[in-house]
């Protein structure tokens, strides 16, 4: 095994990168007609679109289709080999089929194009000659050919799968933006991530409501507070009347505070200690803005009303950690 400098490990891998950032750039001049009537095509199939690819090609053609159905346009990948022996029947003429090979002449996808034709199905092909048998019978090819790969014996697919990979990307954004995909709709399409949390989960999913909720009513001593702080483990209570409305709320920070003046803890009334221009949110809300909120106001915890400004909830910084909103 040759032993190489640091440097020259420094050196080889900025080669790499800059190779691959030739290739990307050169796509630029590539955005062209075709490039929109490919756009067309995707954007008016009522079916799904088909990516498909086999080796390297297959990895980004997987990812490519990943993107699409993750921003808008339905989309999966079928295994070129596979549909050959069978898959072929996960096609459909609704469908559009985009194809993905370097060299344009991969047998395996040239293998399937018959049936394709036969069912007159829009074919894209993504290649980098434009002048192979793909590119030829495709509706629509997009040139995604590089000078060289980064490779430095010119064999291992690294500056051609990144130029296909980034024009796949320019689909689907293009086409997310076409058709006004929205936040709420990547929520959607993402429930179980962080994101899809921040934009979909709402204080009414992750509050503390009923009996949960640490309250006293306004004419309680501050010692009732303590308790029922202590009951419910919130770090907080809310002080009340008889209709619920909220007068104030008495924090860890506020017991604090108190234990530093001369108060009568057990003879004072809640309503001389309490913090009364409180903070309050309402339900409806998503959990990511009352965390926002929190922040904003450098607080741990929020009382929840309800549209008369009734207690509803109680919600506190542990909650939206729990919820992974944090």
């Amino acid at each position: 095994m040759t032993n190489l400098h640091d440097q020259n490990l420094k050196k080889l891998a900025l080669a790499v990168i800059k190779t691959e950032t030739d290739a990307v750039s050169a796509l630029v001049s590539r955005i062209d007609d075709d490039f929109v009537k490919a756009c067309h095509l995707m954007l008016n199939c009522k079916g799904r679109v088909v990516v498909t690819g086999m080796g390297k090609s297959g990895h980004i053609a997987g990812k490519i289709a990943a993107t699409l159905a993750s921003t808008g346009t339905p989309a999966f990948f079928v295994h070129p080999g596979e549909a050959s022996h069978g898959d072929l029947g996960m096609i459909t003429q609704q469908d559009v089929v985009l194809a993905l090979s370097n060299s344009g002449e991969t047998g395996e996808v040239l293998t399937i194009l018959p049936i394709i034709k036969r069912l007159d199905i829009p074919f894209i092909a993504m290649t980098g000659n434009p002048v192979s048998s793909l590119a030829s019978f495709a509706t629509v090819h997009l040139d995604a050919s590089v000078k060289q790969e980064a490779c430095p014996l010119g064999l291992a697919p690294t500056a051609s799968t990144t130029a296909a990979l980034v024009m796949g990307d320019a689909l689907a954004v293009s086409l997310l933006e076409a058709k006004g995909f929205s936040r709420d709709d990547f929520a959607m399409s993402h429930p179980g991530g962080s994101l899809g949390k921040r934009l979909l989960l709402m204080v009414s999913d992750i509050m503390h409501s009923g009996k949960e909720v640490p309250a006293v009513s306004d004419d309680a001593l501050v010692t009732d507070a303590l308790l029922e702080m202590t009951e419910k483990k919130l770090g907080m209570t809310a002080i009340i009347d008889d209709d619920k409305q909220v007068h104030g709320v008495f924090t860890d920070g506020d017991l604090r505070r108190m234990l530093g003046k001369d108060v009568d803890v057990q003879a004072a009334k809640i309503t001389e200690v309490m913090t009364s221009c409180c903070t309050v949110i309402r339900a409806d809300i998503l959990a990511a803005e009352a965390m926002k909120i929190m922040q904003q106001k450098k607080i741990n915890a929020l009382l929840v009303v309800d549209q008369d400004k009734s207690l509803v909830g109680a919600l506190n910084m542990h909650d939206l950690v729990r919820a992974g909103i944090v």
